[in-house]
């Protein structure tokens, strides 16, 4: 089931994907899995180059009980009987939320946050947490909600204490490929600019520069393209050069011998990732054809008017 867990399987079918070459969303659409899943599990599991099937077995293994439920109070013992002392937790969690505040969480959400991060079990009910800051059920309540929104912590029905809070130890990696997702949007949104203003003007050079910028953060965040999306996309800008005329997508398909998907996808990688292509970019042409250019952002107003000049002499 595509919301079910992976299982052992599903994990070999990954390493062997990456081993393939194959991107996060081939192996996804394999395996009938949601691209997001398997990039948290190549991710918090050694990424493109480390991923070991029967180490990420091993691995979730140790989340999971880790995330099991804590005994209740009155099987723990006294309090301090794990050693800590109850003042040095209390004055680590006010300066670790404080820290979070400084990066711009709300305080009331950095202290709920910052209490299910330091607890054995990472997950923690709704009177505990008021219990232990010592504030209104409302609260909690509302920085609860706040954290849910932004996919910090998730609830969960307990077998006897009702719903707890959880903080998943994955949390970390899903914020970073949130990060690299809003990078993207960024990076589309000024190639659509790019192609308003113009390339050659101001503010489409001011906008290629930006996107380029968010593009290559986005896939530095993500792992960026395989090495075999990336020789993809060079041979079907190669085919374009020496083609010397715009191509469809089935044109370019026939002379290279290659499916319609894997050309779409070459082209859509050498549109998303002007680094890689750098100093050419690809371009698209009406009707439903694409070209190749050099890209005007790499000379100045004066450098373009010049070889202008030379080239009408």
């Amino acid at each position: 089931m595509p919301g079910g867990r992976l299982s052992d399987q599903d994990r070999r079918d990954i390493a062997s994907g990456l081993a393939e070459g194959l991107g996060y969303a081939e192996i996804a659409r394999r395996l009938g899995r949601p691209t997001s899943t398997i990039s948290r599990e190549v991710a918090r599991n050694g990424g493109p180059a480390g991923y070991r099937a029967e180490h990420a077995h091993e691995a979730t293994g140790r989340r999971a009980r880790r995330r099991r439920p804590a005994p209740p109070p009155e099987q723990r013992g006294a309090a301090g009987a794990d050693g800590r002392d109850p003042e040095a937790v209390r004055g680590y969690i006010e300066r670790f939320s404080t820290l979070m505040v400084q990066t711009g969480l709300p305080r009331m959400a950095a202290r709920v946050l910052a209490s299910l991060f330091t607890t054995d079990a990472g997950a923690l009910t709704a009177v505990e947490l008021v219990a232990r800051l010592r504030v209104s059920p409302a609260s909690v309540s509302k920085a609860i909600g706040y954290l849910e929104g932004i996919e910090l912590v998730r609830r969960e029905r307990g077998a006897r204490r009702g719903e707890r809070y959880v903080f998943d130890d994955d949390v970390w990696v899903r914020s970073w490929m949130s990060s690299a997702r809003a990078n993207a949007m960024w990076a589309d949104a000024a190639r659509e600019g790019v192609e308003i203003f113009g390339a050659a003007t101001p503010a489409g050079a001011r906008l290629g520069q930006m996107g380029r910028f968010f593009a290559r953060l986005s896939d530095d965040m993500a792992g960026g393209p395989t090495g075999a999306a990336v020789g993809d996309a060079l041979t079907v800008l190669a085919a374009l050069v020496h083609a010397s005329a715009p191509l469809t997508v089935q044109q370019l398909a026939t002379a290279l011998g290659w499916s319609t998907d894997r050309v779409a996808s070459a082209l859509r990688d050498a549109e998303q990732h002007p680094d890689v292509t750098d100093p050419v970019a690809l371009q698209r042409v009406e009707p439903g054809s694409f070209t190749i250019n050099a890209r005007l952002d790499r000379l100045t107003a004066a450098q373009r008017e010049a070889l202008s000049a030379r080239r009408a002499t």
